[in-house]
C-alpha cells in the first residue's frame, strides 16, 4: 500500500470513528456516559458538548478527503458542523443553566462559518 492510500485510509477511519463518537453522546448522552464516559458527576450538557465537537472533527476529516486540496474549506465547513451542534446542545439545554445569549452567539457563528464554507466551495467550482 502506497504511503498515500494510507494516508487516506487513516483519515477515512479517522472521520468514521469522530463520527460515531460524536452522533453517540449527542444523541444517546446516557448510554455514552454509562458505557464509555463514567467521569462523574453525569452531565448532559457536557455529553452534549462532546458529541457536538466530535461531529465537528469528524466532518472536517470528511471534508478533507472530499475536497483534499482545500483545507480552508474543510475546516470551515468541519468547525461550521460542529457549531451547529453546538447551537443545537445549548437550545436543547437551555434549562440546565448557561446564558441566555448561548443559543444566538453559537449559532451566529455557525452560520457565519457554514457561510464561509459555501463561499468557498462555490469559488473552487468557478475555477
Amino acid at each position: 500500500m502506497s504511503q498515500e492510500r494510507l494516508v487516506i485510509v487513516v483519515a477515512g477511519l479517522g472521520a468514521a470513528a469522530f463520527l460515531v463518537f460524536g452522533l453517540w453522546p449527542f444523541f444517546w448522552p446516557r448510554s455514552f456516559y454509562d458505557e464509555l464516559a463514567t467521569f462523574e458527576p453525569y452531565n448532559v450538557h457536557f455529553i452534549h458538548d462532546i458529541g457536538a465537537f466530535q461531529l465537528g472533527i469528524g466532518v472536517t476529516l470528511a471534508l478533507a478527503l472530499w475536497r483534499r486540496n482545500d483545507a480552508l474549506l474543510a475546516a470551515l465547513g468541519g468547525a461550521g458542523a460542529g457549531s451547529v451542534f453546538h447551537a443545537i446542545a445549548h437550545f436543547r439545554d437551555d434549562s440546565l443553566g448557561g446564558k441566555e445569549t448561548d443559543v444566538f452567539v453559537f449559532g451566529f457563528l455557525a452560520v457565519l462559518l457554514l457561510a464561509g464554507a459555501y463561499g468557498r466551495l462555490r469559488a473552487s467550482a468557478r475555477q
